[in-house]
């Protein structure tokens, strides 16, 4: 690297590449080589706990940055030696590791990017380390004049050493075996790292080779005079010459057919740094168009990711992005802080994520574009040192009684220990049984001298804690049972959070959730949300977004041709519970949409199943961030243009028309973000904000208290936001202070505020401000009480004398409350915002302006439950209003209710705004506009046609070529109410279920197994093509499939893939919007075993639109019988021979069911079909339920014998 045309103080740690030049330099860096502690280095610094360390040891710096997606950010900063300029930096092509050398030949290694120390060594112990370079079996080191190898851990290789008078600069791996060393020499040196000797010497000109890279056509060599030649790959020979600077070359990358160099001009008998980068296409071997920059260029490299960006370093730490085709723009320059430190060195890691770049005061600063980035696509794992045993050996508690000795280290010998007593010194003493439980005592039933009792899970399985002592018999007391199955795995005592607020669990048995009490948690006849599917922490939220009545009528008459559209999921799932009479539902194609969205992964939205289990994510902070996704993305999909007319009403839809908005119109806010910089010039942008973040004000941990906000006041400074920050000024053409405000021009109908409540601060600012509203009101209380008192005595001495009467509000409902229940705001005519906190009652005086003046009232607050032993939740608080009640419960009144997956419970409004920080973390408030329904059409107008049902294109390619399996509808045959249709579904599994066994044997399911519909079978019931099916479609997914169940689906590999597939391939929404339609028309489905067919498909069906057969042909308190063996009982069919079929199980349902309605005699003739049903099962215990292999039974359903077909 030539580092002439530098600052002058870095010229003595360096080998001078200009003789002529390097003497006047030399005069004035005496100060830089000063090597204590520099203050300057540890300006705008946080410092590790462990302090400096100036014996070669770094120095951390441990304050966190935010980094914004996309872009490269300051992750890190350590100091590698205090004092010591960085010469070199590599990240390791193996490992995850960052190599740093320095001018004292120091070399110090990172780990990952945390930036923690993996190892430090002294390489050389008089000169610097010019270039490293990792290889597999270790790392390279090139001083002046010789090549180090170490092992990542700091032990030497080789050390191949070369004469005195060589220089050497530039380091190239060819190979896994040979290396090209070059300086300022006339030579070049090939290095065979097997036999550590010299292989072949290249002649070149002087002033020799400072800077060495390689493509697939050429070796590219840099030389100090300002030229780049290209030599061949094998020979070595001089094949092209580009003469790039009159002065010297810098630095040069080269990427596909660009070569880019940067480097010193001669100016006034000088060299000064160029700004112009010299761009070659080694195509043509000319050059092309030069690049003009904004900074000094000293590095520059190629990052190569979705195109071919290049970044130029300045040696003060300017860093700008450009195309090198392109043109550089000023609003791509980032600044390295470097603390006045010139840069010395900068690589690029293989992964493009991460850069680093070293300083002239021993700094190291990595830049990457996460704060997971890694430095390689595909790292090995990384080696560590094994941990020092005694070191590491745990505290041992003499007190405890219960503490195994095996955790003493014990070594091996001979001899007998101290502590092996004779056995006539010893005594036997057994310990004693814990006494049983009394509850298990009082539910016991005796059968003989054996009894059986159900376990009240008051201890923890397989575990009993012994009590030693007499006096610990009240220790640990275990003796409470709650009164319902919410927490009976708790020790109640010992638990704050309340058991509403608890994480709730469905427990499964044999039969699923078929004898699961739901109604034991929700005695609403609102909809719950089942919480077993993977991301269902959002279902708080889904059911704030319902119980919003506007949002609920307009996503379900939106409808688009997008195969994973929310909107449209939204609106599924939104009519499914408007359906549901109390009972549970599930997001599962809401969340399947979800997890296909790229901008939710890239927010990270997307949980894995064991982060959601072991609770590691911050739930408030990510449902927070839901919120901010949700809105914005439905605002978008809601703008877009509607999907084609087969998914479309007749007379179109306004809600979806392009360019409008219902979201936009509810949450929508116009902001004026004005920016002023310090010369006087103002920059204003209009934008539009869905929700607001409450911005708390900064407190001084000197002071002893926190002084005392309203809400109001609070929330008006996150409104009105007002920062200083750094801006890009068009007038000063560089990064200026600016002050940056934020005004808003209208009122929003629904007030959408983020609490971010993140942190111990946050946390202990909003439970100061609940004291301060406690004694507020508590002192307000005690005025209005001795106002009474000397006003009316007489009416005073009759309410204290009145039994069980208090004047005073319960304690407990003013505790933990700060928010309003309603708040003020009004717009001035010049644009300034009024906030003022309100009373729920109070209506707006009639001097006030209407127009301008909003009242709002708080109608959600979402809160995290913090509980450590489930991992916590989400709750959310809803005051629902009128017209939900007058739906489901057919009275007209507004009332809060907990919303807790599926435990829903009226609670007091006081409950919603209470926020006790140690349990309960306040995330999401939503603050309505009084008389909000008045403003919009809550009219729902079903989108879905009967065009649907016609026929369609597939996705697979190659079906095309293959036999149809289905005739779609005709227009004369589109069904009517009470129409019967068979159906059939099946299935393939996404994850496998998990399950435990319990010390009893039995199995216990923790999480069932997660399905997917595969196909979807729907055949005529009626007409002359009864039996026929209209639909047969087979359900594409991008999800990975774990397990086809080939034996019970019928699905084979490939079946799903649209490249192999010989299916009638379709999406899932293409066919949820067919049986949509049949449902809404009413149609009757019959099938065998239906219930779980839909709720796999995730429909709500009526149930008198069901008939299923599997019920139809089932005596009370017996077993359920396959469709296979009540076809072969009762039709003489074989069906289901080595797999199912849907469409021969579909069929061979409609013909019990006629069948059904033959022996019934259209259910006349009822006593008659139980003794047929008792024959029925009388028949199957002896043939053990299986239909006879050997039987020659007809399978055909045409050769059936019905007197009616």
């Amino acid at each position: 690297m030539n580092f002439n045309g530098l600052d002058s103080g870095l010229g003595e740690y360096t080998s001078p590449l200009h003789p002529g030049i390097s003497a006047s330099l030399d005069r004035s860096i005496e100060h830089s080589l000063d090597p204590r502690l520099d203050p300057t280095l540890l300006q705008n610094m946080e410092l590790e706990g462990e302090g400096v360390q100036l014996d070669g040891m770094s120095v951390s710096v441990s304050e966190s940055v935010h980094l914004v997606e996309g872009m490269y950010s300051e992750l890190h900063t350590v100091v590698a030696e205090v004092g010591v300029p960085v010469t070199a930096s590599h990240f390791d092509l193996q490992d995850e590791l960052l190599w740093v050398g320095n001018h004292g030949g120091h070399a110090t290694s990172f780990f990952g990017p945390t930036m923690e120390r993996y190892s430090s060594f002294q390489v050389n112990a008089a000169d610097d380390i010019r270039q490293i370079q990792s290889i597999e079996s270790g790392v390279l080191f090139l001083n002046k004049n010789n090549l180090k190898c170490f092992t990542r851990g700091g032990l030497i290789m080789f050390d191949y050493v070369m004469d005195e008078a060589e220089d050497m600069h530039s380091l190239l791996l060819t190979d896994n075996n040979s290396v090209l060393l070059g300086g300022l020499q006339n030579h070049v040196r090939e290095i065979d790292l097997n036999a550590v000797q010299e292989s072949e010497k290249y002649t070149v000109e002087l002033p020799g080779v400072t800077i060495m890279r390689q493509s697939n056509r050429f070796f590219f060599c840099g030389h100090t005079s300002g030229k780049v030649s290209l030599r061949d790959l094998r020979s070595f020979k001089l094949e092209h010459e580009f003469d790039a600077y009159s002065g010297s070359l810098s630095d040069f990358d080269v990427h596909g057919n660009l070569l880019v160099t940067c480097g010193f001009s001669n100016r006034m008998n000088g060299l000064s740094c160029d700004r112009f980068l010299m761009v070659y296409d080694l195509r043509m071997m000319r050059a092309i168009s030069p690049l003009q920059v904004h900074v000094d260029p000293l590095f520059l490299r190629f990052i190569p990711t979705y195109t071919s960006r290049l970044a130029i370093i300045s040696q003060s730490g300017q860093c700008q992005f450009c195309e090198p085709t392109g043109l550089a723009s000023p609003a791509d320059i980032f600044h390295v802080n470097t603390v006045g430190q010139l840069v010395m060195t900068f690589d690029v890691s293989s992964s493009k994520r991460a850069l680093v770049f070293g300083d002239s005061g021993g700094c190291v600063h990595l830049w990457a574009d996460s704060p997971e980035a890694t430095f390689n696509a595909y790292s090995r794992e990384t080696e560590f040192p094994m941990p020092c045993m005694v070191d590491t050996l745990p505290h041992l508690d003499w007190n405890d009684d219960l503490l195994p000795l095996s955790l003493i280290p014990v070594p091996l010998i001979t001899e007998s220990l101290l502590s092996d007593w004779p056995t006539a010194n010893c005594v036997v003493t057994p310990r004693r049984a814990p006494p049983v439980d009394l509850e298990i005592l009082r539910t016991m039933k005796k059968v003989g001298f054996i009894g059986y009792a159900p376990n009240p899970k008051t201890k923890l399985r397989n575990q009993v804690p012994y009590k030693l002592k007499e006096m610990d018999v009240e220790f640990d007391n275990y003796n409470q049972i709650p009164e319902s199955p919410i927490g009976r795995e708790e020790d109640t005592h010992l638990y704050m959070v309340p058991k509403k607020y608890r994480k709730v669990t469905i427990k499964y048995s044999k039969l699923g959730l078929e004898d699961f009490d739901f109604k034991h948690y929700n005695k609403t006849l609102f909809a719950g949300l089942e919480p077993h599917i993977p991301n269902a922490y959002c279902n708080c939220m889904i059911q704030v977004l319902y119980l919003l009545e506007p949002i609920r009528c307009h996503v379900q008459n939106h409808l688009c041709q997008k195969e994973f559209c929310l909107g449209c999921e939204l609106g599924f799932l939104f009519h499914m519970l408007d359906l549901s009479r109390g009972d549970p539902c599930q997001a599962s194609n809401f969340l399947r949409a979800f997890r296909t969205i790229p901008e939710a992964s890239a927010l990270g939205l997307i949980l894995a199943d064991s982060d959601e289990a072991t609770g590691k994510v911050n739930l408030g902070r990510l449902i927070q961030s839901w919120n901010r996704f949700i809105l914005t993305q439905l605002h978008q999909e809601t703008q877009e243009q509607e999907g084609p007319q087969a998914y479309r009403s007749v007379m179109g839809s306004t809600f979806g028309s392009s360019g409008e908005s219902v979201i936009g119109k509810l949450f929508g806010c116009e902001v004026e973000n004005c920016s002023t910089c310090r010369c006087g010039k103002e920059t204003v942008r209009v934008s539009s904000s869905l929700l607001f973040t409450l911005q708390y004000p900064d407190i001084n941990t000197a002071d002893k208290a926190i002084r005392q906000y309203e809400f109001a006041e609070v929330l008006k400074r996150s409104i009105c936001l007002e920062q200083n920050t750094q801006a890009w000024c068009e007038n000063c053409e560089k990064y200026q202070p600016t002050i940056q405000t934020r005004n808003i021009r209208c009122l929003p109908d629904v007030l959408v505020i983020n609490c971010e409540v993140n942190s111990t601060k946050e946390a202990e600012f909003w439970k100061c401000q609940a004291e301060y509203e406690l004694r507020n009101k508590m002192r307000k209380e005690d005025l209005e009480a001795i106002k009474m008192k000397e006003n009316n005595p007489t009416e005073w001495e009759a309410l204290c004398n009145a039994e069980g009467l208090s004047f005073y509000t319960s304690i407990e409902e003013l505790k933990n409350i700060w928010m309003p229940n309603s708040i003020k705001m009004k717009l001035s005519k010049n644009k300034e915002l009024e906030v003022t906190n309100w009373t729920e009652n109070e209506g707006l005086s009639t001097s006030e302006d209407e127009e301008n003046t909003y009242l709002y009232d708080l109608v959600v607050t979402v809160a995290h439950i913090l509980d450590p032993r489930t991992g916590g939740s989400l709750v959310a608080h809803i005051k629902v209003g009128e017209t939900y009640h007058q739906r489901k419960e057919g009275v007209t009144h507004k009332q809060w209710y907990l919303f807790n997956d599926f435990l829903i419970e009226p609670i007091d409004k006081c409950e919603a705004v209470q926020f006790d920080l140690s349990w309960k973390i306040p995330c999401i408030l939503y603050y309505a506009r009084r008389n909000l329904n008045s403003k919009y059409d809550l009219t729902i107008k079903n989108p879905i046609e009967a065009s649907v049902l016609l026929a369609e294109a597939s996705l697979a390619r190659k079906q095309r070529k293959c036999h149809a399996t289905f005739i779609p509808l005709m227009l004369n045959e589109m069904p009517q109410p009470n129409d019967l249709v068979g159906l059939d579904a099946e299935f393939v599994t996404l994850n496998q279920e998990e399950a435990e066994l319990r010390s009893d044997g039995t199995k216990s399911t923790i999480k069932p197994s997660q399905m997917s519909v595969a196909r979807i079978t729907c055949v005529r019931g009626q007409g002359p093509n009864e039996g026929v099916p209209f639909i047969d479609d087979y359900i594409s997914t991008q999800e990975q499939v774990v397990d086809y169940l080939t034996q019970y689906s019928g699905i084979k590999p490939g079946d799903l893939d649209a490249k192999i597939s010989s299916k009638h391939l379709t999406t899932l929404k293409s066919t949820y919007l067919k049986l949509r339609f049949l449902i809404d028309v009413g149609v009757k489905f019959v099938g065998h075993g239906l219930q779980k067919d839909f709720r796999v498909i995730n429909l709500m069906i009526p149930k008198e639109q069901v008939i299923d057969t599997v019920y139809l042909f089932h005596m009370p308190r017996k077993r359920m019988i396959s469709l296979r063996f009540l076809a072969w009982y009762f039709l003489e069919l074989k069906i289901q021979g080595e797999t199912h079929d849907s469409i021969e199980d579909a069929r061979t349902a409609l013909q019990l069911y006629r069948k059904y309605l033959e022996l019934t005699k259209h259910g006349m003739d009822v006593d008659e079909f139980r003794k047929i049903l008792k024959g029925l099962y009388e028949k199957g215990r002896k043939m053990d339920w299986k239909v006879p292999e050997s039987e020659e039974v007809q399978s055909s359903p045409k050769s059936s014998q019905f007197s009616h077909l």
